[in-house]
C-alpha cells in the first residue's frame, strides 16, 4: 500500500463477480472438470534458498477457464521435523505486497518462540503470480522509481502534470510488457492459487500465516473456501472496506504519526544525535534537509523524493530509527555520504517489477476514484496535517488512474463456517493501521485479537517478541485461542524502543555499516 481503460482488459472483466457465484469449494467452469495438477518435483534450492527444497506448478491463468492458458507459481518448502503422528500437514506463507517474493519465509522462524511449534508442519512458502521466480515475471522497465526523481510535493500544478504523465507511462509499459497477465492479477486470483497449491499438495485443508497484504489474501481465500481452513493466522491487518484507496488514505495519517515518534525518539538522545531536544525540532530539521536535497541531491542520488522513501522504511520498523537518525545527524554535520548509504540499504531498486505487483493487484482489486480531482483534492488536504508521506503515496498508487486493465469488485469478507482465527496487530502499526484488525475482528466472529500495546511496527510475529510468539505456538500446536472477550482478546507489551547507536558517526565510520534488516510488507 503505500499503494483508461486498454482492449486488454476486456477478457478479465467481471472476474470477481462472476466466481462469487459459485460454490466456494468449487473449481469455476462452464459445463467442465478442471484438470487435477500434476505431482510436485521437489529438488534442493540453491544460491540464497539453500536448504530448502523449490518447485513450481502450473495454474490456470482466468479460473474461469481452467482448461486455458497456464502460468507457473514458484514454491519452497522446508519438510516438517516431528514424527509422522505429530504431522500437522502444510503452513502457507505470504510476507505482504502485494506481490512480494515469499520463498524465503520458510526460515523466518528459526530462534523464534515459534520455532519448536513450526517443525510440525512442512513449511510452504511462494512467489505470488507475477512474482519472483514464478513465470512470467512483471516487469515493466518503466524507470519511475529510478533516482533523483522530481519532488513528491508538487509546487505547482505543472509539477503535478508532470508526475501524472510520469505514472501514465508506468501504466502504459506495464501494459506493453505484460497486457495479457494484468486482468488476472486481483487478490481473488492469488487465493485461487492458494488452493491451487493445496490440491498440489494433495492435502484437504491449509493451515497459513500471512502478513499485510497476506491477511487479505488470507481472508478472502477462507472466505471462498472457508473448509479448506485449518488455522488461520492474520499479523498486521489490511482493513477489507478500505481497499485499497481509502486504505492509503488512513496509512497517509498513521505514517505521519509513526514519523512523530520517531522524532521524539531521536530528541530523547539529543546527546548522540544532537537534532534537538524536542520531537517538535527534530521534525524541524528533518524537513529543513529534505529542503537541502532539493536543491542539491546528495551524491548525486538522493533528492527528497529518495529521502522520503529512505525514512519511510523507519514507519515499518523502529530496528532502525538509530541508523536514520544517525544519516540526519552526519548530513546536519556536513558528510552526505551515510545518507547515501541509507538509501541503497533501505530504498533503492533496480527494477520496478515490485512496484509493477503491487499495481497489478491494487488497481484491479476495486476501483479507484475517476476523477483526479479526488486524488488532488484528497491529497492536498492530508499533506496539510501529514506531509510525511501523503504526497509519496499518492505517486505511488497513481498509476492506477491510468491502469490497462479494469477494476473488479472484490470478495466480500465473511467469517461464516471458519474454525478459530488469530488475528495479531500492534496499535501503532502505520503500514495496516490497527482499525484494520478491529473490522477483520468483527467480520471473522471466529477470531480472536492479540494487540501488542503500544507497539508501532508491522509484522509482529516471528521479530522478537515473545508474548506474541508464545499465542502463535500455542495455535500451531493444539490451535489454543485466548478466551474471547470484549476489546483485543488478549494484550502483549511491544519490544523496547532501541538503543541509539554509541555514537551518531560510529555507523558511518564503519567499513561495512550492518542495517538490521527490515521486511517491509506493504
Amino acid at each position: 500500500m503505500r499503494k483508461t481503460v486498454a482492449t486488454l482488459a476486456i477478457a478479465g472483466a467481471g472476474l470477481s463477480v462472476l466466481l462469487q457465484g459459485l460454490p466456494a469449494n468449487a473449481a469455476p467452469s462452464r459445463n467442465s472438470t478442471a484438470p487435477k495438477p500434476s505431482a510436485i518435483a521437489w529438488s534442493p534450492c540453491t544460491g540464497a534458498l539453500e536448504g530448502l527444497e523449490c518447485a513450481s506448478i502450473p495454474v490456470p491463468l482466468d479460473y474461469r477457464r481452467p482448461w486455458g492458458k497456464k502460468i507457473k507459481i514458484a514454491l519452497s518448502r522446508k519438510p516438517h521435523t516431528v514424527s509422522a503422528d505429530k504431522y500437522q500437514g502444510v503452513l502457507l506463507l505470504n510476507p505482504g505486497g502485494p506481490g512480494a517474493s515469499g520463498l524465503a519465509m520458510p526460515t523466518w522462524f528459526a530462534g523464534s518462540g515459534a520455532e519448536a511449534a513450526s517443525g510440525a508442519y512442512d513449511l510452504i512458502g511462494f512467489d505470488p503470480r507475477g512474482a519472483g521466480a514464478s513465470e512470467p515475471r512483471l516487469d515493466c522497465g518503466s524507470g519511475y522509481d529510478d533516482p533523483v526523481r522530481a519532488d513528491y510535493v508538487p509546487a505547482n500544478f505543472a509539477e503535478e502534470k508532470a508526475w501524472l504523465a510520469r505514472a501514465k507511462d508506468f501504466a502504459r509499459k506495464c501494459g506493453q510488457a505484460l497486457g495479457w497477465l494484468l486482468p488476472y492479477m486481483t487478490t481473488e486470483d492469488s487465493a485461487r492459487d492458494l488452493d491451487s497449491i493445496r490440491k498440489a499438495l494433495g492435502q484437504k485443508q491449509i493451515n497459513f500465516l500471512g502478513y499485510s497484504w497476506g491477511t487479505y489474501l488470507g481472508a478472502t481465500y477462507a472466505t471462498l473456501f472457508p473448509n479448506r481452513v485449518r488455522r488461520l493466522v492474520l499479523d498486521s491487518v489490511v482493513r477489507p472496506s478500505g481497499v485499497w484507496y481509502a486504505d492509503n488514505l488512513d496509512q497517509n495519517r498513521a505514517f505521519d504519526a509513526r514519523a512523530k515518534d520517531f522524532f521524539a525518539w531521536t530528541a530523547k538522545h539529543d546527546s548522540v544525535y544532537h537534532l534537538g531536544t524536542t520531537g517538535d525540532a527534530v521534525e524541524k530539521k528533518y524537513y529543513e534537509i529534505r529542503a537541502a536535497l532539493k536543491a542539491k541531491p546528495a551524491g548525486g542520488k538522493v533528492g527528497p523524493s529518495e529521502f522520503d522513501d529512505t525514512f519511510l522504511v523507519g514507519g515499518y520498523a523502529n530496528s532502525v530509527w538509530p541508523f536514520l537518525a544517525a544519516g540526519l545527524a552526519e548530513y546536519a554535520a556536513g558528510s552526505e555520504d551515510f545518507l547515501v548509504f541509507l538509501y541503497g540499504a533501505l530504498a533503492a531498486t533496480d527494477s520496478d517489477s515490485g512496484h509493477a505487483l503491487y499495481l497489478a493487484t491494487s488497481c484491479t482489486d476495486n476501483a479507484w476514484p475517476r476523477s483526479w480531482a479526488t486524488w488532488h483534492r484528497d491529497a492536498a488536504t492530508l499533506h496539510r496535517t501529514a506531509p510525511f508521506l501523503t504526497w509519496g503515496n499518492t505517486w505511488f498508487n497513481a498509476p492506477c488512474f491510468y491502469w490497462p486493465a479494469k477494476p473488479e469488485r472484490p470478495v466480500r469478507i465473511s467469517g461464516h463456517g471458519l474454525p478459530p482465527v488469530l488475528i495479531i496487530q500492534s496499535t501503532k502499526d502505520a503500514a495496516t493501521p490497527y482499525q484494520g484488525a478491529v473490522e477483520m475482528h468483527r467480520l471473522l466472529r471466529s477470531s480472536r485479537l492479540i494487540v501488542e500495546d503500544g507497539g508501532g511496527n508491522h509484522g509482529v510475529t516471528l521479530a522478537g517478541n515473545a508474548c506474541l510468539d508464545g499465542h502463535l505456538a500455542a495455535y500451531l500446536t493444539d490451535g489454543t485461542v485466548p478466551a474471547s472477550r470484549p476489546g483485543p482478546d488478549a494484550l502483549c507489551a511491544p519490544v523496547p524502543d532501541p538503543e541509539p547507536l554509541a555514537a551518531a558517526n560510529a555507523a558511518a565510520r564503519s567499513a561495512t555499516p550492518q542495517v538490521p534488516e527490515v521486511r517491509v510488507r506493504r
